[in-house]
């Protein structure tokens, strides 16, 4: 059998589909930002093909008016849902075992009150907040920054990116708190 150019093509479609979905799948599973090296390592494509499928993913959520989106900040990827999507996602997200009910109160007073002295949030929450904030530095959603005996814990980029929030945003609204207005 003759190879002609039209199968050749054929065999490149299909090879990039294939590709395509791969870094989709990359993308879906690690849910977090990513960079250029792991992108490479994870999917076993060279960083000239990755940038084009990333670009082939934007272009292919947009088409389909998709709920999901591919994010870049900083040459760093991830798949998001779009803005408009994140209080349904939030909701969900909140329902789920990443996070103890006292962990998401602590981690409430944080965004709220920041910046906030380590030493007042022990005070409020109680002595488990040792560990909640131990927890939220080492997945960097807060910075803490030592301050005498104590630390200022303030809210980081990451936190804004991980709840898909922005900066400046009322991160704690109060939709269904209807008393006192």
């Amino acid at each position: 059998m003759e190879m002609t150019s039209k199968t050749a093509e054929e065999i490149d479609e299909a090879r990039e589909k294939q590709d395509l979905k791969k870094l989709e799948a990359v993308f879906f599973v690690s849910g977090r930002f990513l960079n250029m090296q792991e992108l490479i390592s994870l999917s076993d494509l060279n960083p000239i093909i990755i940038s084009e499928l990333i670009e082939k993913l934007k272009d292919k959520y947009e088409k389909q008016e998709s709920a999901m989106e591919i994010v870049e900040k900083n040459n760093l990827w991830k798949m998001d849902v779009r803005q408009e999507y994140s209080g349904i996602i939030n909701k969900l997200a909140t329902g789920s075992a990443e996070f103890s009910k006292a962990e998401q109160e602590t981690l409430a007073i944080i965004a709220f009150k920041q910046p906030i002295k380590q030493s007042v949030v022990i005070k409020i929450r109680g002595n488990k907040a040792y560990e909640h904030v131990k927890k939220f530095a080492e997945l960097g959603l807060i910075k803490k920054k030592k301050i005498g005996h104590t630390h200022e814990l303030n809210l980081s980029d990451e936190f804004y990116d991980y709840f898909n929030v922005k900066e400046g945003e009322d991160v704690l609204k109060r939709e269904e708190v209807k008393e006192g207005e």
